[in-house]
């Protein structure tokens, strides 16, 4: 009964890195501890492991699943399985074209071995129509890829996952690890592709505002031309509460590493004597800009403060007060490459300062980075941070709900929020992918908060004494702004940039504003007493909104200057369509109910297109002003109007 020339088919079609992981684990399984039985029917298979059985009834609890799922999930895109049982379910439902991909979680692997010798599921696996994950093996990022695949990704909130029998309920520890992993890593995934576009609008203004200081301030190609591989060793300072006991060895050897700080740590390690080479700042809070409303005098000589290019005005106003040296980088955004103002961008810089500085070390090829500070987690007395930390040492301490995660060590646990977490867990990932690919050593020196799993744990004293042997050339060498000739070049470029985005703005209103009266004057006509004829009103809407989005599209990738704001707006709004698209009508009143849900939905998302883009185009007229009075200032009025 058991087909080995089978098995090798079914190994030979897995797909992918997680076919290859599930492929390696069953090679080396050589027999399984599980007895097969077969009824009279070919359907009826079931597994024994003692007297403990797969399924109490294999025929019945299919048939139970099958119409369970054709009435319920019919329309379902993914479906999640804990639990791989004999396999038949997934061959049954695959036959449903709706049911693109089915994900099956399953940890004991001998189930799966027994059943690829018996069953073929080499074409559901070859075109990844079934994807197996070996839970003993899923790391972090794992998870992180399957729930940024695009359709997953898109229909993450009609989620589920389903135990395939109750045989399954056993492993209730791994079941829950598997959903929270997958409900977490959607949540990030989300975040990542942006959540808010108010938070994007902010981000355009604010960028247009500091146009004109990132122009005649160093670019980042000249950080990196003239600063790589000056330094083996960083030092990234972070303000967790375990920051100010290792105040006194980061002073000691301050000058055999490369030191980055948070913004947030600055004010402290000025008050310490410690000069940090470069100083990092990238929330775009005003209340943020007010950890630069200081002066150290002589002591700012020679750091590099690199600010995000969304940071709050005020930012670059207290820098300039106190004649600080500083550089204004952007990230990977669609407005900002839009621009074109290549050489002041672009590098990733994550949801924290400290990411940001981890992957300036890395651009700047040091060979070693040393986290301190960096807690991500509540103190024993539930201070949040230092006791130096300008807004007090428990500003974080009742903002949000705590949170268990493993303590630094890997013994017991610490408190920690939501936010800290999700900087931990996108740190974890980084580290992991940096370790594959980069010759890269990342080390948590902290001795406290959250273990940030992928760090090597070592006390900072021994990382000093080993790592740290010998001074560096400081300061750093100096870095030049732009000739001014370029500088007016790359002025202009912006200006009449920002005014083609403008006059986009006018013109890509007035195509959503047409669209939505069509669709909507067809609309307010249907009057609910012929359905008949108003289902087929509404398929006739449904063509032209299915004709409009593919318009939208075309015009979001033909003008990038819109993208950003209208990015996390139709994310969002799709997220929530999914919901709308799996809702399986049984009747004709159904149906109509469900197109009429779905065009009033996309009614509204045109009119939030439309205060979107008028958003945009007030935000770009009202805060060009400090780019026309540069421009002013270095007598370019002429050639303002061409």
């Amino acid at each position: 009964m058991y087909n080995k020339e089978l098995f090798e088919k079914n190994l030979k079609s897995l797909n992918g890195d997680f076919g290859m992981y599930i492929e390696y684990a069953l090679r080396k399984i050589s027999k399984s501890k599980f007895r097969l039985e077969v009824g009279d029917d070919a359907l009826d298979i079931n597994l024994f492991y003692g007297e403990i059985s797969l399924y109490n009834s294999p025929l019945q609890e299919l048939n139970t699943m099958l119409n369970t799922y054709d009435d319920k999930y019919l329309l379902y895109p993914v479906l999640y399985f804990y639990g791989f049982g004999n396999g038949i379910l997934f061959k049954a439902l695959l036959q449903n074209k709706n049911h693109k991909h089915i994900v099956v979680f399953e940890k004991d692997l001998e189930i799966i071995w027994t059943m690829f010798h018996i069953l073929d599921f080499s074409n559901e696996l070859s075109n990844s129509s079934l994807i197996i994950c070996d839970t003993n093996s899923l790391d972090i990022n794992d998870y992180s890829t399957l729930c940024s695949f695009d359709l997953f990704l898109k229909f993450s909130r009609t989620y589920f996952l389903e135990l395939i029998s109750d045989y399954y309920e056993r492993f209730s520890d791994d079941v829950l690890k598997v959903n929270d992993n997958l409900a977490k890593n959607f949540k990030n995934a989300i975040i990542s592709n942006g959540n808010d576009s108010t938070d994007a609008l902010q981000g355009i203004e604010q960028f247009v505002l500091n146009i004109p200081q990132m122009i005649i301030n160093p670019t980042y190609k000249e950080l990196l031309d003239k600063r790589s591989k000056l330094s083996d060793t960083a030092i990234i300072v972070s303000t967790g509460p375990s920051l100010t006991k290792q105040l006194p060895l980061l002073k000691q050897y301050q000058n055999k590493a490369s030191i980055f700080c948070a913004d947030s740590a600055y004010p402290i390690l000025a008050k310490n004597g410690i000069k940090p080479d470069y100083v990092c700042m990238l929330e775009r809070t005003e209340r943020t800009s007010e950890l630069f409303n200081n002066d150290f005098k002589e002591f700012d000589k020679d750091i590099l403060f690199i600010l995000k290019s969304v940071v709050y005005p005020n930012t670059t106003k207290y820098l300039n007060k106190n004649n600080r040296n500083f550089m204004i980088v952007s990230t990977y955004a669609s407005f900002m490459e839009y621009l074109k103002l290549d050489d002041f961008g672009y590098f990733n810089m994550g949801f924290s300062v400290a990411h940001m500085a981890y992957y300036l070390a890395l651009h700047l090829k040091h060979k070693n980075v040393i986290f301190i500070g960096q807690d991500l987690a509540y103190a024993d007395n539930g201070n949040s941070h230092p006791d130096d930390y300008l807004h007090s040492s428990t500003y974080e301490s009742s903002m949000y709900e705590h949170i268990k995660t493993t303590a630094y060590g890997g013994v017991g646990e610490v408190s920690t929020h939501r936010i800290w977490l999700l900087f931990k867990e996108v740190l974890e990932k980084d580290i992991i992918n940096i370790k594959k690919s980069l010759d890269i050593t990342t080390y948590n020196a902290t001795q406290g908060g959250a273990r940030i799993e992928g760090a090597i744990e070592k006390p900072f004293k021994e990382l000093c004494e080993n790592l740290l042997t010998k001074d560096l050339n400081k300061p750093f060498i100096k870095l030049n702004n732009l000739n001014e000739e370029k500088q007016k070049q790359l002025l202009l470029k912006a200006f009449y940039k920002i005014n083609k985005s403008i006059n986009n703005c006018k013109n890509f209103k007035e195509k959503v504003n047409n669209t939505y009266e069509k669709i909507n004057k067809q609309f307010i006509i249907l009057n609910q007493t012929n359905l008949e004829e108003d289902i087929k009103i509404l398929n006739d809407l449904i063509k032209e909104i299915d004709e409009f989005k593919v318009e939208l599209d075309s015009m979001k990738s033909k003008n990038e200057d819109l993208t950003q704001i209208l990015g996390p707006l139709l994310f969002q709004f799709e997220l929530n369509l999914a919901r709308i698209f799996v809702l399986n009508p049984k009747t004709k009143e159904d149906s109509f109910n469900k197109s009429l849900l779905w065009v009033r939905e996309h009614l509204e998302f045109m009119k939030m297109v439309f205060v979107h883009i008028q958003a945009q185009e007030e935000a770009l007229i009202k805060n060009i002003k400090p780019l026309e009075e540069s421009l002013i200032e270095k007598k370019l009025s002429k050639w303002m109007g061409r």
